[in-house]
């Protein structure tokens, strides 16, 4: 599939006539199935990318976050919007960091610095970001498996897991190792436990702020995904093997790994459905110890360097505010 020729096509004019995008697009890659190397026959094209928002929109608090077209399934972030994602280590933005050159559609001079310069968004986050969405990815699933008939019992075990889970990632984030938190379950009701010495008031606000968008998440993927197909359940199986594998990549050094060449085989089998169901929670669970680890001992610092980021948005602005 040629997907230069596809851009060529009058469904993306929009590329071109939308006055905060055309010549103001930095970089754009194809995402999705296809980058990660786990498309088949059926797959669609999914485009994403970012834009230098006009001058003029940034000095009138203006500017937008992103272009979306639903129609292509397209995604254009403003740049600003586009550096805050990439340094809490969101895995669906990082991900457009690392793709094969041949996807890559157009790098500006500007695209050019951000993609050179990715190591300086990557830190110690990708554990809390990447066990988060794939968290969310396994809870997805085994719900939808799970369907009506599931017990109520056995579906609030599975956000107890899911709670735990991110209150690992929340300890480490915020500072809270010495706060006992813990959660249990009694009957169908999940209860809190908090016994703590002095938390700061911010800190305990983001920590319930985390876990309240998990549980509404939670309800929004349950109600959605039961609706779900097995083609897409085992694409869901898939995701969440592959966003583990991702990673831990990023913890142990390795970069932005997008194209999981060495990964195909499992990952293909894993969408195609010739791995149980069963097999595919074994496996998660060894991905969690291994991120676990991969944690533990990388060389990764706690934070992003905000300086460096933050001198390279001046930069790419000021170097665009002369061109335009």
């Amino acid at each position: 599939m040629d997907v230069k020729k596809i851009l060529c096509g009058d469904e993306y004019n929009f590329l071109r006539d939308d006055v905060r995008l055309g010549k103001n697009i930095a970089y754009l890659t194809v995402a999705g199935s296809i980058a990660y190397g786990t498309n088949n026959a059926d797959s669609d094209v999914d485009l994403r990318g970012f834009a230098i928002e006009p001058i003029d929109s940034l000095l009138t608090d203006t500017a937008f976050e992103q272009v979306a077209d639903d129609k292509t399934d397209t995604v254009i972030y403003g740049l600003r919007k586009f550096f805050k994602l990439c340094a809490d280590c969101n895995p669906n933005v990082l991900d457009l960091l690392g793709t094969k050159d041949e996807h890559i559609l157009h790098m500006s001079d500007a695209g050019r610095k951000v993609r050179d310069n990715a190591e300086i968004f990557l830190s110690k986050r990708a554990y809390k970001s990447f066990v988060g969405y794939a968290t969310a990815q396994l809870r997805r699933l085994q719900n939808a498996l799970a369907h009506d008939s599931y017990p109520q019992h056995e579906k609030n075990l599975h956000v107890l897991k899911s709670i735990r889970s991110m209150m690992t990632a929340c300890r480490r984030e915020y500072g809270l190792q010495n706060s006992a938190i813990d959660f249990d379950l009694s009957g169908d009701e999940i209860f809190v436990t908090i016994s703590a010495e002095k938390i700061p008031l911010e800190k305990f606000l983001a920590m319930n702020s985390d876990l309240q968008t998990m549980l509404r998440n939670y309800a929004k993927l349950n109600n959605r995904n039961r609706k779900k197909d097995d083609n897409h359940l085992h694409k869901h199986a898939m995701h969440l093997i592959r966003l583990y594998l991702t990673g831990i990549d990023i913890l142990a050094g390795r970069g932005i790994v997008t194209y999981r060449e060495d990964d195909l085989p499992l990952l293909k089998k894993i969408r195609a459905g010739e791995i149980p169901f069963d097999d595919v929670f074994k496996l998660a669970d060894e991905c969690g110890e291994k991120i676990s680890a991969a944690y533990k001992s990388s060389t990764l610092p706690d934070t992003p360097d905000v300086a460096k980021i933050h001198r390279l948005l001046l930069e790419i602005y000021r170097q665009h505010a002369v061109q335009a």
